[in-house]
């Protein structure tokens, strides 16, 4: 068969799948009382679990009715902005304090916490060999395939990689928190000298430096980093380490978790599970989408022509023909992302640095105060509706000079800490497998002997 006949029968499936796997009527998911992506209809999700890890509070109910609130954010019960406000005040790091009370569930004092900060330096070079043969040889153009290749293949460079005891999963995961950072920024290295025709650098990490410094150290060819700049992705990295068992990636964790699979194979899927733009890989949509926004939109202090352009998006008259304009909308929050509220406050700050940032930032405020309008307007919902904190990591990522093939990677370079939490807590405390029922739609029908098929 040669290659046009291949194409030939590779269409006439096509055609044949698009035919089968059509849409489901809508009116089935009513009948059934089947919550279409876990969530009822006003929007509340449908309760699949418990957790004492991360806490999301977006809204609560009264009377039956889901009622706005400003929103909340806390790791094992502490507020992050709390913790970004007390490191910021202190003027030091601290991710690897989150990663901390992420796994073992308290605060550090100063002796733990710098006993455990160098134990995460320590781990940091990836298996002799692991570079040249599993990054190299293999580059991707796309890093978070890279990563989840990464991670799954340190089954093969770990001794004793199916123990699934609390000793061992614990073990497994302060090694992969360590190493991601590692395997994103050469799985980067290797994507620009090979797909991009740049030169290689391999730096060697660094156990001295912070997770955020680190980063910065290893993505740079000159090594080269200020302290702000630091500390602004160590809040990044802090802000994005966890966000409930309910997000799709968590979940991801869980649900693979659950079947008593081994660790890589289950963070793997999580790094799967973000890539998609519905989740982590929206910050780069974002950022695509405010690229052709300026490109359309003349004036950008102009609010009725600004306007008028993101009408067009959510019609899918412009842009990628979604309707979504990236970074508006959260699945939970609703007044606001306390995230996107950190974030925003940090990135006027780092914007005011340089006049053509400072007046990107004021795109990007303008979009979020007429987006609720123009979302009313077209979709005639008047649901409230607050900026998330994609609408401003991409572009605190661009300031920061940081490529935006690695803005995914570096959330999940943070959520690790999140998913290996999850990890732990549903396989110690769940110990059942999880299988939701699906109901069947399709009507019985005989076995047609082949001589008889059309």
């Amino acid at each position: 068969m040669d290659d046009k006949q291949r194409m030939e029968l590779v269409e006439k499936f096509q055609a044949k799948a698009q035919d089968l796997y059509k849409a489901l009527p809508n009116e089935a998911f009513d009948k059934y009382n089947v919550k279409r992506g876990l969530r009822y209809n006003d929007g509340t999700g449908v309760m699949a679990g418990l957790t004492s890890i991360g806490e999301v509070a977006g809204y609560y109910v009264e009377n039956g009715e889901k009622q706005p609130m400003d929103g909340h954010l806390r790791y094992r019960g502490i507020d992050v902005e709390d913790i970004v406000k007390s490191c910021e005040k202190e003027d030091r790091f601290g991710y690897e304090e989150v990663v901390y009370l992420l796994l073992f569930g308290k605060l550090p004092n100063e002796e733990e916490l710098l006993r455990f900060t160098a134990l995460l330096g320590s781990l940091r070079e990836l298996p002799s060999g692991f570079v040249e043969d599993m990054i190299m040889k293999a580059p991707s153009s796309n890093i978070m395939n890279k990563l989840a290749r990464s991670v799954l293949v340190s089954y093969s460079y770990d001794p004793n990689p199916d123990d699934i005891s609390v000793g061992n999963i614990l073990r497994q995961s302060i090694e992969l928190i360590a190493r991601m950072p590692v395997m994103a920024a050469y799985g980067y290295q290797a994507k620009n000298h090979y797909y991009n025709g740049n030169s290689l650098y391999l730096h060697s990490p660094q156990p001295e430096l912070s997770t955020a410094e680190n980063f910065l150290y290893m993505i740079r060819p000159d090594n080269q980093y200020t302290k702000e700049e630091a500390m602004i992705l160590d809040i990044l990295l802090i802000i994005h380490a966890e966000h409930g068992g309910g997000n799709n990636s968590a979940f991801t964790t869980r649900v693979v978790s659950s079947s008593d699979t081994d660790t890589y194979s289950a963070i793997a899927a999580a790094i799967g599970s973000l890539k998609g733009p519905k989740h982590g890989g929206a910050n780069a949509k974002v950022m695509s989408m405010m690229d052709n926004i300026m490109s359309n939109v003349k004036d950008w202090d102009n609010e009725d022509e600004l306007a008028a352009y993101l009408e067009k998006i959510l019609k899918k008259e412009a842009f990628d023909g979604a309707g979504l304009i990236y970074g508006m909308g959260h699945a939970v929050y609703t007044k606001s992302d306390p995230r996107a509220i950190l974030l925003k406050e940090r990135a006027e700050a780092l914007a005011k640095h340089n006049p053509d940032h400072y007046k990107e930032f004021q795109l990007y405020s303008t979009i979020e105060k007429l987006t609720p309008a123009i979302f009313e307007k077209v979709k005639g919902n008047s649901k409230v509706m607050c900026a998330n904190v994609d609408m401003y990591s991409g572009f605190v990522y661009k300031m920061l000079g940081i490529p935006q093939d690695l803005y995914t990677p570096l959330f999940a370079v943070s959520r690790i800490v999140g998913w290996c939490a999850h990890r732990l807590e549903e396989v110690i405390g769940n110990k059942k497998i999880i299988r939701p029922a699906y109901k069947s739609l399709v009507k019985k029908q005989p076995y047609v002997a082949i001589k008889d098929r059309d």
